[in-house]
């Protein structure tokens, strides 16, 4: 019998020799773990379709304190993506929540806050369809990526000068920079130095509703593309920072909003 068996999400999968595959993935109970899957590139491999992206399985694997990589013995699929990828652009949201999770999760830390998040969010992709679900599910991930490790400012308070950007009577424009946490007033735009954007008060109250409220609840009229696509940017760059390099999939994220 395998040594440990765990509910886990597949995140990636590279190449190994001639028939084997490395498999990132996140397990519930033990955190983010790589491992390697034997002959899994054949034909007749015994973890079928169980090793796609984003797969929910449940993994048996042998795990050893000297090695970095554990051993996969099989994957039960509970689960499977397949019929998301038809939608370009909910394929792309699947390539970015995966990169994501594997960039941002150090590996063999538990974060069950984490797994949880991708089942909400990939579960109300499961859903009927819906106008602009695939930019809610990415706005609401990115938004408590980074809110669950730890990067989020406050999003209602000037970086620069501490003034409230979210006055009742007059909220005032906010402003974000690469390579700075949080966001400044138009007093303290000139801080930024360089290029800097606009994080609009509507993005700030749908942040705030998206921070009390599950995926599958928020109702925003009319999403598309374009909205919140402010927020996304902010967020995507608080990511990049932290994590210190880009994300491969932010930039198509970006050309679809533009398109």
């Amino acid at each position: 019998m395998p040594a440990r068996v765990s509910e886990a999400l597949v995140l990636r999968t590279f190449p190994l020799k001639e028939a084997d595959l490395v498999v990132s993935f996140l397990t519930r109970d033990q955190g983010k773990l790589r491992g390697v899957a034997k002959r899994a590139r054949r034909p007749k491999s015994a973890f079928g379709a169980g090793l796609e992206r984003l797969s929910h399985v449940r993994m048996a694997y042998f795990q050893r304190e000297t090695r970095e990589l554990v051993n996969l013995d099989s994957c039960e699929l509970i689960r499977s993506q397949f019929s998301l990828v038809s939608d370009y652009w909910t394929s792309v949201a699947l390539d970015y929540f995966a990169e994501v999770t594997d960039q941002l999760l150090p590996a063999a830390e538990p974060s069950e806050k984490f797994f949880r998040l991708l089942l909400a969010v990939l579960d109300s992709l499961q859903q009927p369809a819906e106008i602009g679900s695939a930019w809610r599910a990415v706005t609401y991930f990115s938004l408590w990526a980074v809110r669950l490790s730890g990067w989020l400012p406050r999003l209602d308070v000037c970086l620069g000068c501490g003034s409230l950007l979210d006055d009742a009577e007059t909220p005032q424009r906010a402003f974000f920079g690469r390579g700075r946490e949080g966001l400044v007033c138009g007093h303290c735009r000139k801080s930024l130095g360089g290029s800097s954007w606009e994080l609009s008060a509507a993005s700030r109250a749908l942040a705030a509703e998206m921070l009390r409220t599950p995926v599958a609840a928020v109702r925003q009229p009319g999403w598309n593309q374009a909205t919140a696509g402010d927020l996304r940017r902010f967020l995507v760059q608080q990511i990049e920072t932290h994590a210190d390099r880009r994300l491969v999939t932010a930039p198509l994220l970006e050309e679809s909003v533009a398109d």
